[in-house]
Parts: C-alpha cells; sequence; structure tokens
C-alpha cells in the first residue's frame, strides 16, 4: 500500500508535491541567469504554494488531529512528508531547474485535471484552479527546455545532462496512477525532440518519496524552510 493510498494522505503527497517545488523555485530568487526570468519563476513559487496551503489546510480538516496548514508545512519531519523524490532534489544548476519544471508540472497537469473533474468537490475547485496555472508551468518549463537543448554546445550539454539525472526519478510519479505516464509522455517527448535532447532509457527508477522514505536533500531543505517557525512557535506577526 502506497502513502496515496487514503484520502488525508492523498492531499499529503498532493500539498507536499506543491509545498517542496515552491520552497525549491523559492530558491532562485535573484539568481536566475535574467531579471525577468527571477520574477517568472517567484510567480511559479508563489502557485506552488498557494496550491500547497489549500491542500494542506484540506488535509488537516480530512485529518482531524487539530493541525492546520502551518503545523503540517512547519512541525513535520521528512519521514512524514509525502512528496514525490523528483520535488525534492537539488537543482543547483538552472537546466536542472528547467527539466524539474518540465517533467513535474507536466505530470501535476495532469493528475489535477483529472481532480478537476472528481466526486470530491472541494478538492476538484481546488485542483481546477491549479490546473490552469500548471498549464504555465508546463509552457514555462518547455520554452527553456528548446532554448537551452537547442542552443549553444554548452546549454545543450548541461540540459541532456539535466534530463539525464532527472528521468529515472520520473517513474515514482505514476505509482498510483500509472495510465497517466502514457500521456504525460505524449507531452514531454514532443519538447525533448524539439530541444534535440536524447530521450533516456527507461531502467533504474528509485522510489520511496511516498512513503516517507527521501534523500537527504528534503533534511536540508526543510531545515531551511521549518527553522524560523520552530524557533518562535506560535508567534504572531
Amino acid at each position: 500500500m502506497t502513502g496515496a493510498s487514503t484520502g488525508f494522505d492523498r492531499l499529503l503527497a498532493l500539498g507536499d508535491d506543491a509545498l517542496v517545488m515552491a520552497q525549491r523555485l523559492g530558491g532562485w530568487c535573484a539568481r536566475a541567469p535574467e531579471m525577468e526570468e527571477d520574477v517568472a519563476l517567484a510567480n511559479i513559487a508563489l502557485d506552488q504554494l498557494g496550491a500547497a496551503r489549500l491542500l494542506l489546510g484540506y488535509a488537516g480538516e480530512v485529518e482531524g488531529a487539530g493541525r492546520d496548514e502551518d503545523a503540517l508545512a512547519y512541525l513535520r519531519t521528512d519521514r512524514g512528508y509525502r512528496n514525490a523524490l523528483l520535488a525534492e532534489l537539488p537543482d543547483g544548476d538552472f537546466a536542472v531547474l528547467v527539466a524539474k519544471l518540465l517533467f513535474f508540472c507536466s505530470f501535476q497537469r495532469l493528475r489535477y485535471a483529472r481532480l478537476a473533474g472528481g466526486p470530491d468537490e472541494r478538492l476538484a475547485a481546488i485542483a481546477a484552479k491549479a490546473v490552469k496555472e500548471s498549464a504555465y508551468h508546463v509552457d514555462h518549463g518547455a520554452q527553456w527546455t528548446v532554448r537551452l537543448g537547442d542552443g549553444t554546445d554548452e546549454s545543450h550539454a548541461r540540459m541532456q545532462a539535466a534530463v539525464d539525472e532527472l528521468w529515472p526519478y520520473t517513474h515514482e510519479l505514476f505509482e498510483d496512477e500509472p495510465e497517466l505516464r502514457s500521456p504525460w509522455l505524449s507531452t514531454v517527448e514532443p519538447v525533448l525532440a524539439e530541444a534535440t535532447l536524447d530521450r533516456p532509457v527507461d531502467g533504474w527508477a528509485p522510489r520511496g518519496g511516498r512513503d516517507g522514505q527521501h534523500t537527504e536533500a528534503l533534511s536540508y531543505l526543510l531545515a531551511e524552510m521549518q527553522v524560523l517557525h520552530r524557533a518562535h512557535p506560535g508567534a504572531k506577526w
């Protein structure tokens, strides 16, 4: 049984994916290759954070244990998080961030589109808003993938290395919804082709994020994200 098999854990998986992506994207403020991209990445991070707040707030209500969105974000250890490993991986190279945007946001868009038509009216409303935002995120990642992949020799090499590095982690995204893999490939593969990038061969497929088994990268990310809240619990601003 995977972590996303219950209503509460499914909401955690959705919310944690968005929250961890928001934190990673926020780390690029003032580090992007151009000023316009600083603004674009900050906006995408805010979209992800907005979705995370709604999803984690709903998760807390479903759990019924008195934990709100802040408690779920700031007072869990890495073992309590249910995000996919792909979201937490370090992205020190801009090419890695671009590949992550393309891969992860393409998955989010498909998943939100499905949830927007689901029986849970509250989750459907959250997903309907998020799917519109995800369409922009996918387009932004796709444009940069083509720009770098079909650019200079160096940008092509770094973009190919990023795609090769992240590809194995994409398999975990479809553990609970394998039928989304085919439409995901239909989105991603044409972008890689236009970018003159090779689609990696499927093989090694790390997993565990949905069950709370993470890379050390998540511990470092959470330490940075949670330090203020833990240092001043219950503080009001």
